[in-house]
């Protein structure tokens, strides 16, 4: 027997995955807020060289716990401060999930359902698309997900549930390393892992008619090992705040709970939505495995019945939640790609039928997806027509006035996304199967790089690329920089912010009285420094009038730079 196949598949997956992550990483500039956030935090870590702590504005910032900003300071000192490294890690983040999910599978059923299962993460949009980000989710997501394979595996022995055994036998050390990575996932975005990891499996037990698996040394066991990294951390910042972190992290998770946060609403169905065309592909085969019938093999179903109460608990869960944020609900591709692979392994052992609605379905979303990629390089040419769309918005009209260049052939990729929808439906009728879904999860993984290099730099260009030019002209002056009439980070990553330049009043219990005394003093009284205050063209009127001695330096795409040069007030 060959044993040297299934150890080389998983270094060829992690090449693939390299390949299809890492190129253009760094070509487009960070977006506010989430990247541009958390990569300022990296920075200014290696600034201070305080690593224990997460600073925004070189100030405490309470809303993430340290773990992702550290893995972004650490890509930081080996690649530079910039957009690369801050996303960096997140490539590596997906090359690690898909060499997972494609062992996990192959324990599961064999290679091909490994292959599977990470081609259907590669080749769906969204589940793709995070891992060229700077944000924290895909990091989140893998260890809530290591956490509940863990757990499922210790279900099965302390219920002898008949499976193919691994090297890990014992419950205590798969309990043991479930909770590790639980704790690795509160390390990364707080409660919220160990909040979805205990959701979720309450809903299996319930499934599973509350049958008891454990014992009472079980429980302690496993919080023993999710708490390690968090109470070291919250140790550590008691010791020099007190009980303010705690009560403010608190307050925060709360508020984006319970209350819009700055803005991002949304109906009750945001997430359906988000998750059916986000994760196409793989979304409508996910729908379809839940339809047919359930595996005849006991641990296969039961695995198949965790990876759903997971999408329906981080569904509900998001839904629920005021503030609704594409990301929110990604913690769901993992489900969702699962089942798109259990889907497609069944259509290709012939043990489904490959009902006519699925194949309807992925050509018709297909082409809606292809219609507007080819339509946008036109429309963004000649932005009338967007104009129009957009008369209520002043502020966006003025974006399309940014001059951006296009080669004229960024059509064609929307050409190769209605191929890609087209192909694989042609051949789903001439019953070949296989090739129909290596073709659309394949083409969909490089429709993705070819919109990011085609789009996603242009695109930013228009929404937020004259702001950044405008910051990095004023990088590593001795001046002060602000934001007026929208929250914004990039002042301080683009501007390359230093503590020198950062105003030294500031209210860590009333935040908002402190960013208003820092404009009052700073455009209205003293200020020992030139200060610079970008503003929309919506919102310039009304600086202009709130602080009559700034003054107007430059305006385009819908922004306007101010200055207001320094001055000492005498008493």
């Amino acid at each position: 027997m060959n044993t040297a196949k299934p150890r080389i598949q998983p270094l060829w997956i992690a090449i693939a995955g390299g390949l299809l992550f890492i190129p253009f990483l760094g070509g487009v500039h960070l977006f506010d807020w989430d990247e541009i956030n958390f990569a300022e935090c990296a920075r200014e870590m290696l600034i201070t060289k305080e690593f224990g702590r997460v600073f925004i504005n070189f100030e405490p910032f309470w809303e993430k716990p340290p773990l992702f900003i550290w893995l972004q300071a650490l890509s930081m000192k080996v690649w530079g401060v910039n957009e690369f490294a801050a996303r960096f890690p997140n490539a590596v983040c997906g090359i690690l999930t898909l060499v997972v999910v494609f062992r996990i599978g192959r324990w599961l059923f064999d290679e091909r359902f490994g292959l599977l299962w990470a081609l259907a993460f590669a080749g769906s949009l969204l589940p793709h698309f995070y891992f060229h980000s700077g944000i924290i989710d895909p990091w989140l997501n893998l260890f809530v997900f290591l956490g509940l394979h863990y757990f499922i595996r210790y279900f099965f022995i302390r219920s002898e549930v008949n499976y193919h055994l691994t090297r890990i036998r014992s419950p205590w050390m798969l309990l043991f390393t479930s909770g590790i990575f639980i704790g690795l996932g509160m390390m990364t975005k707080g409660p919220v892992a160990l909040l979805i990891f205990g959701l979720t499996v309450a809903i299996f037990w319930a499934w599973n008619k509350f049958k008891l698996f454990f014992t009472w040394y079980d429980v302690p066991m496993f919080l023993a090992a999710s708490s390690i990294g968090a109470l070291l951390w919250v140790g550590y910042e008691y010791q020099h705040q007190g009980t303010w972190f705690i009560e403010q992290f608190l307050r925060y998770n709360i508020r984006l709970a319970s209350t819009e946060d700055a803005g991002h609403g949304g109906f009750p169905g945001y997430h359906v939505v988000v998750l059916l065309f986000g994760c196409f592909p793989a979304s409508l085969f996910f729908i379809h495995t839940h339809m047919s019938k359930p595996d005849p093999v006991l641990f296969r179903r039961l695995y198949v019945r965790l990876m759903l109460a997971l999408f329906w608990v981080v569904l509900i869960v998001f839904s629920l939640v005021q503030s609704k944020i594409v990301h929110y609900s990604s913690l769901c591709y993992f489900p969702i790609t699962f089942g798109a692979a259990y889907s497609a392994y069944r259509l290709i052992h012939k043990d489904w039928e490959l009902p006519a609605w699925l194949r309807w379905s992925l050509v018709v979303i297909g082409l809606i997806i292809a219609v507007p990629v080819i339509a946008l390089p036109f429309l963004a040419q000649d932005t009338s027509l967007l104009k129009k769309l957009l008369a209520a918005d002043p502020f966006a009209v003025a974006n399309l006035e940014t001059v951006v260049h296009w080669t004229g052939i960024e059509w064609t990729v929307g050409l190769f996304a209605a191929g890609v929808a087209l192909l694989p439906f042609i051949w789903f009728r001439q019953g070949k199967i296989k090739q129909a879904l290596y073709t659309l999860f394949g083409g969909t993984s490089i429709l993705v790089v070819l919109i990011l290099w085609a789009f996603i730099g242009r695109i930013e260009q228009f929404s937020q690329g004259t702001a950044i030019g405008i910051f990095k002209e004023l990088a590593r002056k001795d001046v002060y920089v602000l934001t007026y009439g929208y929250k914004s980070y990039a002042h301080y990553f683009y501007v390359d912010l230093q503590p020198k330049n950062k105003p030294q009043f500031y209210y860590p219990n009333d935040l908002n009285r402190g960013s208003a005394e820092w404009m009052a003093k700073l455009l209205a009284g003293s200020t020992s420094k030139d200060v610079y205050v970008l503003a929309k063209i919506t919102h310039a009127a009304e600086l202009k009038e709130r602080f009559p001695l700034v003054e107007k330096q430059q305006e385009g795409s819908g922004w306007v730079l101010f200055k207001r040069r320094k001055a000492v007030m005498m008493n």
